[in-house]
């Protein structure tokens, strides 16, 4: 389940870059929040999970705030720097400023392995962010690449408060809807015509169906049976499934550092999910 929803967060790039020209990234972000919204939403209701009652106000607006501001930081950065570094770069930096911020905010200082791991993360998006010799890398693609792990990191820290009292559907539903209202006026104010062409029904389709609220909904049901060390990093299957999209499907030339770059990232999430789990399987050996 886990894995099937890592694959499909995979494909947000991808699809991003087949909507029309005029598709642009806020107006994108917007509709995927409300139709992986709407999804979650009646998901739940179905399920008979959904409550109104004992929603925590400033969490959850903070937690929707988080999620508003991760779709155009995410979206951008495909754009300008391609849907394999863009996502990468987003998905693999999230962890390193979890850790920052759990350490700033709630005063919980990261194990010795954080370090090793965020050392190997900011060093492969310095690479990626000055190597001007590639051409879909771009240094603002990066710089809106990390807004979104931040703003990932944010949303995770505080969705995994709400779901200590709240099913993690109803959490996501209720998160998705505030966030699709924050961005609601941006449909008006931005062209949203690319919607009426195929291409871009079809995308904000899959996105906000597929790649949203159908994801969620398998990494909800997932966890129930799947350890969180696991299910971290069965999640890893996203940036992966992103760069080869975009190297072998949109077509994206990366060069040697580029991949450089890609590689250290990916060896500083690995390294964090999986000392961890290693750990845990001695203890219960």
């Amino acid at each position: 389940m886990i894995l099937s929803a890592a694959v499909l967060w995979g494909t947000v790039g991808t699809a991003k870059t087949f909507a029309p020209a005029g598709a642009d990234s806020i107006s994108i972000g917007a509709m995927r929040l409300l139709v992986g919204g709407l999804v979650l939403m009646a998901v739940a209701i179905l399920m008979g999970k959904m409550t109104l009652k004992g929603w925590p106000l400033k969490s959850v607006l903070l937690a929707a705030l988080s999620m508003a501001l991760f779709q155009p930081f995410f979206f951008i950065a495909v754009s300008l720097t391609g849907v394999a570094v863009g996502t990468v770069t987003a998905i693999g930096s999230a962890p390193v400023f979890s850790g920052m911020i759990e350490w700033v905010v709630f005063k919980t200082r990261p194990a010795g392995v954080w370090w090793l791991s965020t050392f190997l993360a900011v060093t492969g998006c310095i690479i990626l962010m000055f190597n001007s010799s590639a051409v879909t890398v771009d240094p603002l693609g990066i710089l809106s690449a990390l807004g979104a792990g931040v703003s990932f990191a944010s949303f995770t820290i505080l969705n995994s408060g709400l779901v200590k009292n709240h099913h993690p559907i109803a959490s996501a539903a209720i998160i998705f809807m505030t966030s699709a209202i924050m961005l609601s006026p941006f449909i008006l104010i931005y062209d949203s015509s690319w919607l009426l062409e195929t291409e871009g029904f079809l995308a904000a389709m899959h996105i906000g169906v597929l790649a949203t609220g159908l994801a969620y909904y398998l990494f909800a049901v997932g966890l129930r049976n799947v350890k969180s060390s696991t299910a971290v990093t069965l999640s890893l299957a996203e940036p992966l499934t992103a760069s080869l999209l975009g190297v072998f499907l949109v077509g994206e030339i990366l060069d040697s550092w580029s991949w450089t770059g890609l590689l250290m990232l990916l060896m500083g999430i690995v390294l964090l999910v999986v000392r961890p789990w290693r750990k845990r399987a001695g203890a219960e050996a």
